[in-house]
């Protein structure tokens, strides 16, 4: 005898829309005050023991326009590689951040300490990055992607090895414009489409 099921229809996936920015961003969003104090402002507060660095870019879509709605949060370790919950790790920098693009521009601003290099469980050894989660109009799952430096050694990197064609992951390459400044363009579909990660 057949089982018979009952299931439930699937809810229709939206995109994030301006939804987002109120709930997670919500002095960015015009609602100050939302929350006594709202989470991410910025990955680091006083003096760290590391240089801090700032990183400028745009998310384009795949007409080349910068989206002026996108959000991103940053997550990253100290200048040792050293996340908040180890031992040893800087007091001063939380590691997350939560900031938007410009209205106007389309470009984001992170300031932040540059990360060292972090050392999995199994021993396996990541360059410095910093790992970003990016949502805006049109997109309906967050995506999920790093930020390299062009002036450490990524060579060895683990995850950078899983990519196999070599031009792609110069799409995770932050490049040096001065000195503590970086530039990082995210493209989401097209030419130099930014390779994203399944995690």
């Amino acid at each position: 005898m057949a089982q018979q099921l009952n299931q439930l229809d699937e809810t229709p996936s939206q995109t994030a829309g301006p939804f987002v920015h109120i709930g997670l961003m919500p002095t960015y969003a015009g609602n100050a005050g939302s929350y006594q104090k709202e989470i991410g402002v910025s990955p680091i507060s006083g003096e760290t023991t590391g240089e801090t660095i700032e990183i400028t870019g745009s998310v384009y879509d795949g007409m080349g326009w910068a989206l002026r709605d996108a959000l991103l949060e940053s997550w990253q370790p100290d200048s040792a590689g050293r996340f908040p919950e180890e031992a040893g790790a800087d007091p001063a920098v939380s590691g997350l951040c939560r900031f938007a693009a410009d209205a106007v521009t389309g470009e984001f601003i992170l300031r932040t300490v540059k990360p060292g290099a972090v050392r999995s469980r199994s021993g396996r050894l990541f360059a410095p990055h910093i790992s970003l989660w990016i949502v805006a109009r049109g997109i309906n799952t967050g995506l999920q992607t790093r930020i390299y430096f062009d002036d450490e050694d990524n060579s060895q990197d683990p995850l950078l090895a899983l990519i196999e064609q070599n031009e792609r992951k110069e799409t995770l390459i932050a490049k040096k414009i001065s000195p503590g400044r970086y530039r990082f363009d995210i493209r989401l579909q097209g030419v130099g489409e930014t390779v994203f990660l399944d995690v």
